[in-house]
């Protein structure tokens, strides 16, 4: 039987990246973004090396009735949709109170948090039709401390963390699954701009830890666990004080 599985943010980084890594385990796989000319590239890429079925679709995760729409075509074209990764999301970061800081940091809740919420509300309603399914979060080792430059990307991978613990609850006598995952440092447009990426891992080591977390159908993890699981709990609770000198 054939395995299906949408994703949003799939033009470039982790979002093109998990789609040739599932590609690759004989997965179908509906890529969606808002251009439409990259994901055909994608798709082309894909179809080179794998004998799988590919739908392309042009969305923005901030329509709900197109997010809902572009799913219910996905299903159909591919005979229906396993899984769904909630990946789009931007990166843009800057001081607060500071100039363009503020329509930064809407811009980043905007895509980050409504649009991820819109993917997985879609998600959830067509699983509940469907009888099965598998909603995935990407979130970020970012979501367990707010940091300087970082606040309000750090405020949205929190907040759909915990919008889907929620969901989790929700769904907890219904055949869903939910997943989130917070990626630490890969290798991706997002972040390779920074001076500063500890424990780096390149994007193909990326994508194959977190195409294995899914598989697993695991409830939340860092990726990867090690160190980050750890240093992600050390994170939260450091002292307010020393986190101010080492990277205010």
């Amino acid at each position: 039987m054939s395995k299906s599985i949408f994703i949003t943010g799939a033009s470039s980084g982790l979002g093109k990246q998990m789609a040739l890594e599932f590609a690759s385990r004989g997965y179908n796989v509906a890529l969606t973004a808002r251009r439409e000319d990259v994901l055909l590239a994608v798709k082309k890429q894909i179809q080179e090396q794998y004998e799988v079925e590919v739908f392309v679709a042009a969305l923005d995760v901030l329509d709900y009735e197109q997010t809902q729409q572009v799913l219910i075509a996905a299903a159909a074209h591919l005979g229906g949709i396993d899984k769904v990764i909630a990946n789009a999301g931007i990166g843009l970061g800057g001081r607060i109170g500071e100039e363009g800081a503020f329509d930064c940091a809407r811009d980043v809740i905007n895509t980050n948090v409504v649009g991820a919420i819109a993917t997985i509300d879609a998600a959830t309603a067509f699983f509940r039709q469907q009888g099965q399914g598998h909603i995935v979060t990407l979130s970020s080792v970012s979501a367990f401390r707010g940091l300087p430059g970082t606040a309000a990307y750090s405020a949205s991978k929190a907040a759909i963390s915990v919008y889907s613990e929620a969901l989790r609850v929700e769904t907890y006598n219904e055949n869903i699954n939910i997943t989130v995952l917070s990626p630490g440092y890969i290798d991706t447009p997002i972040n390779n701009s920074l001076e500063s990426r500890p424990f780096l891992i390149d994007l193909a080591s990326g994508g194959k830890i977190l195409a294995d977390l899914i598989e697993k159908k695991v409830k939340r993890s860092t990726v990867p666990s090690w160190p980050w699981g750890l240093v992600a709990r050390i994170l939260a609770i450091l002292p307010t004080a020393l986190v101010a000198k080492v990277m205010g």
